[in-house]
């Protein structure tokens, strides 16, 4: 049960999502968590609806229509072979890309905040920025880009940088950070910025082993915290350890569920399949 002191009353919802911004974000009333049981409570509410969802470049699709939600609080892989539309889908959720056909509803709220991560190679490096700069961006949604940052914002951004081992660079360029200090770095703007819905597109390629420990330790506070993530992985030892939910992308089908169902019915089988042929 989660209790609420909301201005002037303390009142408990078994309905209510258990993190503060999504309250915030709903109702527009400052409140705060007054205490909390150790099982977070997350709702059945869909944040996105996908309904028969082409997706594609240039009016021309790529695979078949997605028809599914993502609810409130889920954690969601996305998985596929090469050239299925994982990138591509994760660009439309985003609104950077129109749907060739069907639709992307987003419920109750409406769209909601967004932290989007591309992959790496779509980043430009050599931007003249520091490590600090690009992780004060995370405020720009509470602020504004012309805007400064507060002494309280300040704080959360050191504590960004602590968490993901960055604050002895954080007036370091960019361009001088290895792969997975960069991507540190992105994941600590994902912290301060406190999107409720976080989409990742493969988080973990290129990176060393303790840098992948931090961001999953990140993915699971931010899930904990009450975000909905969805994140494309190649790595499917990854999602059946930390994702219950999967969808799959394919040329012929599409299967959506969840990650135990989806590995065991799709992959594991193409797996074995595989590894009897590199035998033979």
């Amino acid at each position: 049960m989660v209790y609420f002191v909301c201005k002037k009353f303390l009142f408990r919802s078994s309905n209510v999502y258990y993190c503060r911004r999504f309250y915030t974000y709903a109702t527009g009333t400052n409140c705060y968590i007054a205490t909390m049981d150790s099982n977070f409570l997350v709702t059945n509410a869909t944040v996105i609806q996908l309904k028969q969802l082409l997706i594609g470049y240039n009016r021309k699709s790529i695979g078949k229509p997605v028809t599914g939600r993502f609810k409130r609080g889920s954690m969601t892989a996305i998985i596929g072979v090469n050239g299925s539309g994982k990138s591509t889908l994760l660009q439309t959720i985003a609104g950077l890309l129109f749907p060739v056909s069907g639709k992307i509803e987003f419920c109750q709220e409406g769209r909601p905040r967004i932290g989007y991560l591309p992959q790496q190679t779509e980043i430009d490096r050599q931007f003249p920025l520091k490590v600090f700069e690009v992780v004060s961006m995370g405020c720009w949604p509470a602020t504004s880009i012309l805007s400064s940052i507060n002494n309280e914002q300040k704080i959360f951004i050191w504590n960004s940088l602590k968490q993901v081992g960055l604050d002895n660079k954080a007036f370091d360029n960019i361009g001088s950070l290895s792969n997975g200090e960069f991507q540190r770095m992105l994941f600590a703007r994902l912290l301060v910025q406190q999107a409720p819905l976080v989409l990742l597109d493969e988080p973990f390629t290129s990176i060393d082993s303790s840098t992948s420990s931090i961001l999953l330790t990140i993915i699971t506070q931010l899930h904990q915290q009450g975000s909905t993530l969805i994140v494309v992985l190649h790595d499917y030892m990854l999602v059946a350890k930390y994702f219950p939910t999967t969808l799959l992308l394919s040329p012929i089908h599409n299967a959506w569920g969840s990650s135990a169902d989806i590995l065991k019915q799709f992959i594991i089988p193409t797996m074995a399949v595989r590894q009897q042929q590199r035998i033979l």
